[in-house]
């Protein structure tokens, strides 16, 4: 849980959003007035000098190297800030202090909008950014875009996808569900077969809910500059609480929160049969899950009515400027050789998922054998997740809070009898009434 240090903390910074907006608001109408141009960028990459990266993304290091190598006179220096939080509570301490920002930093989609209304990250149109956005699949270029203005480069995505256990799925005669209603029965069926196995394990995850509500159909926030609406009455919420609800109602999903290692261990003997994640997930299985190779296959996201073909992110991260960075030319060009071209394609083979509609299609992706996964095509059913995420959703610009209070609402729908319904209803309060308190319009 947040601690209340934390939490005021990003009271601040999102009180300083609306601030920063409505001082911007009164600027130049040209979004990337201020920023250095592609002549910029040549001419730094040619003087050189020292990029400061925080991030955790391990293929980074590929990248940094392969750059360092074409700009001999660049040196990028890698840094661990921690991991979500924790990096952003470093960052959000280095802008309010002025002082010790890097000049890149990696940024996961849903906390983007946090910093970018607070126009404490570069807008890298002006650097030559906005020639991108065929470069990139919709759900990362649109989660980096607002308006005018694109403030990161997409550097990895999150499409959806079902990893089962076959071994399991098998052994009990339990067909791949291809619908959630399919899933909810097969949920029972492999439960009534061995108590022992639950079809998934869930113990309240904000990041997991939105994504099924995204793939549902619901778009409970829209923002608009500080104007602020959220929703979790609409069609889409509706229609995954009606069908999780069955599976808590039936104690159908494991109580185990997600790699912890009750988690790992689950994955391992079968316990937990399916995981709904991001495209990433497969490095985890190998690595944390080597006892069970072979046992498991990647399928398509159950669809919430038959026939439909539609999916969501999950996770995904991308690269910003800081603008408190002191070599925004550099880390602009770090940022781009990252993510786009040949610094994107070394990063897919070492293991990253691209956003990058290239790699994406490429035959050598597409046509990679997973021996984790019996020497399945998995990148097909990726790529095919990718080209059908549905476009219109968007977080609020203060997710990160958001998130960090959906254990004390949400969560209660896991641990006693709250419906998930109410469970929803519970954050949006907390959430319209935080954002009231920061000085966003919210639901007016």
């Amino acid at each position: 849980m947040r601690t209340n240090s934390t939490r005021r903390l990003l009271g601040a910074v999102a009180t300083a959003c609306v601030m920063a907006l409505g001082a911007t608001a009164c600027g130049s109408s040209d979004p990337a007035a201020d920023a250095g141009g592609p002549k910029d960028v040549k001419s730094a990459l040619e003087k050189g000098g020292k990029v400061t990266v925080w991030a955790w993304e391990p293929t980074l290091k590929k990248a940094a190297a392969d750059f360092e190598k074409k700009y001999p006179q660049v040196d990028i220096d890698l840094v661990n800030a921690g991991t979500g939080d924790k990096q952003y509570t470093a960052l959000q301490n280095a802008i309010a202090a002025g002082s010790g920002a890097p000049d890149v930093a990696q940024v996961e989609y849903y906390a983007l909008g946090q910093f970018a209304i607070a126009k404490s990250v570069e807008d890298l149109s002006g650097y030559g950014a906005a020639a991108f956005d065929k470069t990139f699949s919709p759900g990362p270029w649109n989660a980096v875009k607002y308006d005018r203005s694109v403030f990161a480069l997409p550097m990895d995505s999150g499409p959806m996808a079902l990893f089962y256990n076959k071994k399991v799925f098998d052994k009990h005669g339990v067909a791949v569900p291809a619908t959630w209603d399919e899933y909810v029965e097969a949920a029972r069926t492999l439960h009534k077969a061995d108590p022992k196995i639950f079809i998934t394990n869930d113990t309240g995850d904000a990041g997991a809910t939105t994504s099924l509500i995204w793939q549902a159909g619901g778009r409970p926030y829209k923002t608009s500059g500080t104007d602020v609406s959220i929703d979790f009455g609409d069609a889409g919420t509706k229609t995954y609480t009606s069908t999780w609800q069955k599976l808590l109602d039936e104690d159908l999903v494991a109580p185990i929160t997600s790699w912890s290692d009750e988690w790992y261990k689950g994955l391992a003997d079968g316990s937990i049969a399916t995981l709904a994640i991001g495209a990433w997930m497969p490095a985890n299985f190998t690595s944390g899950v080597a006892s069970a190779s072979g046992d498991w296959r990647v399928a398509p996201l159950p669809q919430w009515s038959a026939g439909a073909r539609a999916s969501a992110e999950n996770g995904g991260s991308s690269l910003a400027v800081p603008k408190a960075a002191k070599n925004k030319e550099l880390a602009y060009a770090f940022i781009e050789y990252a993510t786009t071209g040949a610094g994107a394609s070394a990063r897919v083979a070492e293991g990253a998922f691209p956003a990058t509609t290239a790699d994406l299609e490429s035959k050598k992706f597409l046509e990679t054998a997973f021996p984790y996964f019996g020497g399945q095509q998995a990148n097909k059913i990726f790529a095919e997740s990718a080209a059908t995420v549905g476009t219109g959703w968007s977080y609020l610009p203060y997710q990160v809070y958001a998130n960090s209070v959906f254990n004390d609402t949400v969560g209660k729908a896991y641990v006693s009898s709250t419906p998930l319904s109410k469970g929803l209803e519970d954050w949006q309060r907390a959430s319209v009434t935080y954002g009231t308190d920061q000085g966003f319009d919210v639901n007016k």
